[in-house]
């Protein structure tokens, strides 16, 4: 298995809901971070169907100030919410081309999603919100530099990032070692407080972050890490 490659100085990572990224990819983001990176992160939706009990109005705030402090923890600064309804993203060419247009906005070289196949094991099926999100995104990839696909955003600039890397449960092609990161990942993923009380009232909320954390991060057969995160890495631009 190789390193993920590291020679780039921009990065965006896209995800469906705020605590998406925190579930692994955070680890690997505060790494890049340290490296002087520049880090950004588009969100589709701001998570407001989430949290039981809790109505949507008051539930996408309190997610978006959630997902802003714990992208602080591993060092992003711009965090974006794109307004997309929680529950209810569509693949297709409106969610595409809002990602296209996120792609031209903030020009990554590296563009990096959470796991959108259909399970994540067998009787374990993925979110219907993170298989859209994560098929859109692809396509909107190759759409950021094509002018013609989405004629109404030609005010913006047209964008080719190299690589898309997916974190994957398995099937990695590529890895990143986190394992001087995993006590920050802990602390972002610990961030979302309110959403982590009610998944689990009965743990505590940084048991239950470093729980997740040691699961999605563990040593990979073919990578010399103590801790990784393993991607499937999609090359663009030849």
């Amino acid at each position: 298995m190789q390193p993920l490659p590291e020679d780039w100085q921009r990065a965006l990572v896209v995800a469906a809901h705020p605590d998406d990224i925190e579930y692994g990819i955070a680890a690997a983001v505060a790494r890049w971070t340290d490296q002087g990176k520049d880090v950004r992160y588009v969100l589709a939706t701001s998570g407001e169907a989430g949290i039981a009990g809790l109505p949507p109005a008051e539930s996408g705030p309190l997610r978006e100030e959630e997902e802003r402090a714990s992208a602080a923890v591993v060092g992003v600064r711009e965090v974006e919410f794109l307004g997309h309804p929680d529950g209810r993203l569509v693949e297709g060419l409106d969610l595409r081309r809002d990602l296209a247009a996120a792609i031209r906005r903030h020009r990554p070289e590296l563009v990096v999603t959470g796991f959108f196949g259909d399970s994540w094991a067998p009787g374990m099926l993925n979110s219907a919100d993170h298989r859209a999100l994560g098929r859109s995104l692809l396509d909107a990839v190759a759409d950021a530099d094509n002018e013609w696909i989405h004629p109404e955003l030609a005010h913006l600039e047209r964008w080719q990032s190299r690589w898309v890397a997916v974190g994957a449960p398995s099937g990695h092609t590529h890895a990143v070692d986190v394992t001087d990161q995993v006590d920050r990942a802990v602390a972002s993923l610990a961030t979302h407080r309110r959403y982590l009380e009610i998944l689990d009232p009965a743990t505590p909320v940084e048991e239950q972050a470093r729980q997740v954390i040691e699961w999605t991060t563990p040593a990979l057969d073919g990578f010399a890490a103590d801790r990784a995160v393993g991607f499937e890495l999609y090359t663009f631009g030849g």
